[in-house]
């Protein structure tokens, strides 16, 4: 297995931001008046962008959408409260860093291609320390279409000129499996992050890792032994 980039989920791969993004969630909850949820029911609704968050958050269900007046006003809310909370209590994932570290050191192009919207992806990075490690950052404005579709990896691997094939995405749910597939790259799992309810361990892929660190362990060993 040859790869030449390695591409990064963020919400639940690098960094667990569930914890913000329910402050955030329960803020707009409280202006509209109404319950607040937990941390880990939160996290089940991360997945598929901020907006399937909201709706999801407001309606209890995974599939089911919230009346446009009450989105939009919702919407404009959670943009304040996020705003304002993005990275206050995200926190770094066990051997995140050590294995950014190895893989840049052994020359591999990083990238990170995620759901969350840029204006958001950017600062939370940079505020993380982690923007150093990447060359390409793809939000999930950034194309027309996010993640489970192929676009998102596509560009990434455009922007640092790999080819697919030679790419590896790096993340904690279906999302990431069958946008990776899809653009013609491999996909492994880690085993902590947000991945809709269901473990990771349950979705196919190419491989589960449990660490970062790990991942560039055996990756950098592959290279050299394939």
């Amino acid at each position: 297995m040859t790869i030449q980039a390695v591409l990064f989920d963020l919400d639940g791969t690098l960094l667990h931001t569930a914890p913000d993004l329910a402050a955030a969630v329960n803020a707009t909850l409280a202006d509209l008046g109404r319950s607040p949820l937990s941390v880990d029911q939160v996290a089940v609704y991360v997945g598929k962008g901020a907006d399937n968050l909201l709706h999801r958050s407001l309606t209890g269900h995974m599939e089911q959408t919230a009346a446009p007046e009450l989105f939009a006003k919702a919407k404009a809310l959670w943009e304040v409260h996020y705003q304002r909370l993005n990275g206050a209590h995200a926190r770094l994932y066990p051997g995140v860093l050590e294995g950014l570290n190895a893989l840049r050191q052994a020359g591999l192009k990083l990238a990170v291609v995620t759901n969350k919207p840029e204006r958001f992806t950017v600062p939370l990075l940079e505020a993380t320390g982690l923007a150093q490690y990447f060359s390409v950052t793809v939000g999930g404005d950034t194309c027309a279409r996010k993640k489970p579709d192929p676009m998102p990896v596509q560009h990434a691997c455009t922007q640092l000129n790999v080819s697919p094939s030679r790419a590896l995405m790096i993340g904690d749910s279906v999302n990431d499996v069958l946008s990776a597939r899809a653009a013609g790259a491999r996909c492994w799992l880690l085993p902590y992050g947000y991945n809709e309810g269901t473990p990771a361990s349950q979705t196919d892929c190419d491989g589960y890792i449990e660490t970062i660190a790990q991942a560039a362990e055996r990756l950098l060993a592959a290279q050299v032994n394939p």
